[in-house]
């Protein structure tokens, strides 16, 4: 039997089994490092390959250190080791699409005990930025965060501060320079965004080396934005009237109507109408021209269905799910206030709704069919969005929409990390990654609703079994039954402001 030292060096040097060179200097402080095997796994690694049977996996510290057949693993003392005998290890899961980082004792250990291990915010500012901090220096537990710039839009906006609005290419470029500044991964843009504007904020961007993603600017075809460069749609937002054969008419119907700065929402009900009537009239070669351009300018699709499938539905539909138990009182409230603001009310719209979210997800599974890059995520703080959980309910629809259970757990693990350029270290189950896997008592590959099956979870290393998990969740109830501490109650009250997702 070796002991750790003697391990870590049988580790390192990749005996027998797949290693990265370096992962491990066998010193001191790789010593004192704590180790993990989790034995007698079967891994699905999140590249698309088969799973393999009576693995084991070695992490040292925050890295995934070995991996390779469990009989082929030494004897070792001194280790935490799981036996994992008829569990399933996959990467950690990555939402692609959220917002409310900052309510710090509701959101980030929900993420974690979801098995939510990263995260791409799509709203920076201070307060979320300072919570990512925290996170990253270990004092508060929660998910890798990809944060992005504050929201730009156009002088007239469906959101109050701390939305930014630019009026001119000056502006615009101004903004990019500053958000780069202050550390922005990339910069989100919104709905009411000018033509100009959004072309100067591609050409900033590209200078400063960042991407930009977010809602289509309604004063531009998707495929305009496409062409310019946005690296990723959300909510499937515009798209509709590009792949119907009425797309001139709603287009030009959108052209001749202004935005009126009393009434900001006016126009993007109108818009969002217009879009349930375009699908109506879909066409699949109007659609396949479309598709072929998003792979060709490596635009990728976040769609969103969750929140898609929420304002869909009648207002009521919800208000008893047994994961309110875990949302502030306050926020409960104001989710049943806003999603007034959307749901479908009389018979027929309940019905022209049903079918518009149909027709959505199936063109999801023709964009997957075409090629188009499709990530995950659930626009988690709009209403019965709830952080963690709805990322499993973004995976069923994906699978609904005709991605194969493989294929919708890449979309939110690899395929994430690849979308963010940080494919080098995370998203797989691969030597040198990031320690970030979630472990499940079934196969997600025979029904994808076993992702919610968690036995543990690790992140960074740190591994959260059954009852630590337990504990979170249970603390989460407890602390969304308090009155809300100032930062979340600041965070709420911000959030009243808004009138759109």
């Amino acid at each position: 039997m070796l002991g750790r030292r003697d391990f870590l060096k049988w580790v390192a040097a990749g005996s027998a089994g797949v290693a990265l060179p370096g992962v491990i200097a066998p010193g001191a402080r790789a010593a004192a490092a704590d180790i993990t095997v989790l034995k007698q796994v079967t891994v699905i690694d999140g590249t698309g390959a088969a799973p393999r049977r009576d693995m084991a996996v070695v992490l040292v510290g925050d890295r995934i250190a070995w991996l390779g057949r469990d009989r082929e693993l030494p004897d070792v003392e001194g280790v935490r080791a799981a036996d994992c005998r008829g569990k399933y290890v996959i990467p950690g899961l990555w939402d692609m699409h959220t917002h409310g980082l900052d309510i710090v004792d509701i959101f980030p250990p929900l993420y974690i005990a979801n098995g939510v291990t990263g995260i791409r915010e799509m709203w920076g500012y201070e307060e979320n930025r300072a919570v990512r901090d925290r996170i990253e220096d270990g004092s508060l537990l929660g998910p890798r965060a990809v944060i992005g710039s504050s929201i730009v839009d156009g002088p007239i906006s469906l959101l109050q501060p701390p939305v930014s609005h630019v009026a001119n290419e000056a502006e615009a470029r101004a903004f990019v320079r500053a958000e780069k500044a202050l550390g922005a991964a990339f910069i989100k843009v919104y709905s009411y965004l000018g033509r100009d504007e959004l072309y100067a904020i591609a050409d900033e961007a590209r200078r400063q080396g960042l991407t930009f993603a977010g809602h289509l600017p309604y004063r531009l075809s998707v495929a305009e934005a496409s062409e310019a460069g946005q690296h990723s749609f959300e909510h499937l937002f515009g798209t509709p009237f590009q792949v119907s054969l009425k797309e001139n008419e709603f287009l030009a119907r959108l052209a001749a109507t202004p935005i009126d700065p009393k009434a900001p929402r006016d126009f993007f009900n109108l818009a969002r109408d217009l879009e349930r009537q375009a699908m109506l009239e879909y066409s699949k070669p109007k659609a396949d021209r479309l598709f072929a351009r998003f792979v060709r300018n490596g635009t990728w699709q976040s769609p969103t269905l969750v929140v898609n499938r929420v304002i869909s539905k009648p207002a009521d539909t919800y208000l008893h799910d047994p994961r309110l138990k875990y949302i502030p009182a306050d926020l409960e409230a104001h989710w049943a206030d806003r999603i007034q603001l959307f749901a479908p009310k009389t018979p027929l719209e309940i019905e022209q709704q049903r079918v518009y979210l149909a027709s959505r997800i199936e063109m999801v599974g023709a964009m997957h069919e075409a090629g188009v890059g499709i990530i995950g995520g659930t626009d988690c703080l709009n209403p019965y969005c709830f952080p963690g959980f709805s990322l499993h309910d973004e995976l069923e629809l994906m699978v609904e929409a005709g991605l194969s259970p493989m294929d919708a757990l890449r979309a939110v693990t690899s395929e994430a990390a690849r979308f963010l350029g940080l494919e080098r270290g995370t998203g797989t189950i691969t030597p040198g990654k990031s320690a970030d896997l979630v472990v499940l008592d079934a196969n997600p590959l025979d029904d994808i609703r076993n992702t919610q099956k968690i036995h543990a979870v690790v992140t960074r290393g740190r591994v959260i079994d059954r009852a630590a998990r337990e504990k979170l969740l249970a603390d989460v109830e407890a602390a969304a039954s308090q009155p809300p501490a100032p930062a979340r109650a600041a965070t709420l009250r911000r959030l009243a402001k808004q009138s759109c997702c």
